[in-house]
C-alpha cells in the first residue's frame, strides 16, 4: 500500500510536462517555417547573384567551307582523279578535261601572234622604203624644175618648141604630185605602226591583241586541269564520269573543307546581352558525348536570321505578336589532330562564358 501511495504522486506529474512541450512546439514551428523560407530566399538570391554567366545554346550545328567544283571551260571529261570520300590536299588534281582542242587553239593563236609580229616588222621596213622613194622623187622634181626653168627661157627665143616646154612643165607637175602622194602613203604607213618609225613590235596594239588571245587560250588550257583550291574531302564524285561533256561553270563534284570548320549557333536575342567577341566557349557534339572542344566567339551577325529570309516578316498589321528573334553567331574552335572528325551538319551544344556577374543593385528599380 505504501508503494502504491508513493508512486501515485509521480503518476500525476507526467501530464504536467505535456503543456510545456506543446508550448515549445507552438513557438518553434513559426520560427522554423520562417527560417526555412529565409534560407530558400537567401539561397535563391545567391544563386541568382552568381548565375547568368553561362549562356547555353542547343540550336547549333557544325559548318564547313564547301564548294561545288567547276571550271570555266567546256569539254569532255578525260579523267576523274579522286574517289568518293578521299582526302585531298590543296593543289591536288580533282579532274581533267580533254586538252587536245585547247592545245590546237593555242598553237593557232601562237602562229597568228608570230604572223602579226612579222607584219609589223614588214610595215616598218616598208615605211623606210617609202621615205627613200620620196627622196628619189624629190631629186627628180628638182631635175624637172631645172629643165622647166631652162625651157621657159629658151622657148621665148625659139631655142625649143612650145611642145617641148609643155612636156617639161607637165612632167614637173606630175612628179610633184607623185611626191605628195608618196608622202601621204608614208604617213598612213607610219600611223599603222603607231607613229614610231623604230617601233618595238611587242608594244604595238595589233601585237598586244594577238598576244591577249594567246594568253586567254593558254589560260583555258590550264583550266582543263581542275585542282583542289583547299584541303578537304571529295564528295559527289560519282556524278562525274570520263567521257561525259561538262559545260562551262557546271559543277562536277563537291569538296568539303577539312580545315575551315566552325560552329554556327542561333541564340535568342535575349541571350546576347553580355556576349562579346572572344568569349570562351565550350562546345560538345552530340556524336561524341563526353568530349569538349575549347572554342571562342568569332563573330556575331549584324542582323537576325529573319532579315535574310526571302520573305521577311512584316509587322505593320494590327494583329502583331512579338516573337523573340534569333541572331546567328559563329564559333571557331581549336582543333587538334587527335580530335574526332567534325562533319558538316552535326548537332552541337554551345556554352558561352560571358564573364558577367550580377550585382544586387540590378534588383533596384
Amino acid at each position: 500500500m505504501s508503494q502504491t501511495a508513493a508512486t501515485a504522486p509521480g503518476s500525476h506529474a507526467m501530464p504536467g510536462a505535456t503543456p510545456l512541450k506543446r508550448e515549445r512546439s507552438r513557438v518553434l514551428r513559426p520560427i522554423l517555417m520562417l527560417g526555412g523560407i529565409a534560407v530558400v530566399a537567401v539561397g535563391s538570391f545567391f544563386y541568382w547573384l552568381h548565375g547568368g554567366r553561362i549562356v547555353s545554346i542547343d540550336n547549333a550545328y557544325v559548318r564547313a567551307a564547301k564548294l561545288a567544283v567547276a571550271t570555266d571551260v567546256s569539254g569532255i571529261v578525260a579523267e576523274v582523279a579522286v574517289k568518293e570520300g578521299q582526302l585531298v590536299k590543296k593543289g591536288d588534281l580533282l579532274f581533267r578535261l580533254d586538252s587536245t582542242p585547247f592545245k590546237i587553239a593555242v598553237a593557232g593563236a601562237e602562229a597568228n601572234l608570230a604572223q602579226v609580229a612579222l607584219s609589223l616588222e614588214a610595215m616598218k621596213r616598208d615605211y623606210q622604203r617609202m621615205l627613200r622613194d620620196i627622196e628619189a622623187k624629190q631629186a627628180q622634181v628638182q631635175a624637172d624644175q631645172a629643165s622647166n626653168d631652162r625651157f621657159a627661157a629658151l622657148v621665148k627665143g625659139g631655142g625649143v618648141t612650145r611642145a617641148e616646154y609643155d612636156d617639161a612643165r607637165f612632167k614637173l607637175a606630175a612628179n610633184q604630185a607623185m611626191v605628195e602622194s608618196l608622202k601621204t602613203m608614208a604617213f598612213v604607213q607610219l600611223a599603222r605602226i603607231g607613229g614610231e618609225p623604230d617601233l618595238d613590235v611587242r608594244t604595238a596594239p595589233q601585237y598586244l591583241q594577238a598576244k591577249a588571245q594567246v594568253d586567254e587560250l593558254r589560260r583555258q588550257l590550264v583550266h582543263t586541269e581542275v585542282l583542289a583550291p583547299f584541303a578537304g574531302i571529295a564528295t559527289q564524285v560519282e556524278s562525274m564520269q570520263p567521257g561525259m561533256f561538262l559545260a562551262a561553270a557546271t559543277p562536277g563534284l563537291g569538296l568539303i573543307s577539312s580545315e575551315r570548320v566552325w560552329i554556327d549557333a542561333s541564340p535568342k536575342e535575349t541571350d546576347l546581352t553580355h556576349v562579346k567577341l572572344g568569349n570562351h566557349v565550350d562546345v560538345t557534339i552530340d556524336t561524341y558525348p563526353g568530349r569538349t572542344w575549347n572554342c571562342a566567339v568569332q563573330s556575331i551577325a549584324p542582323a537576325s536570321g529573319a532579315e535574310f529570309s526571302v520573305l521577311p516578316a512584316q509587322n505593320a498589321s494590327g494583329n502583331w505578336v512579338k516573337v523573340v528573334q534569333r541572331i546567328p553567331l559563329r564559333v571557331s574552335c581549336d582543333r587538334k589532330d587527335a580530335d574526332p572528325v567534325l562533319r558538316a551538319g552535326m548537332s552541337a551544344v554551345v556554352e558561352i562564358d560571358t564573364k558577367h556577374t550580377r550585382h544586387w543593385r540590378d534588383l533596384m528599380p
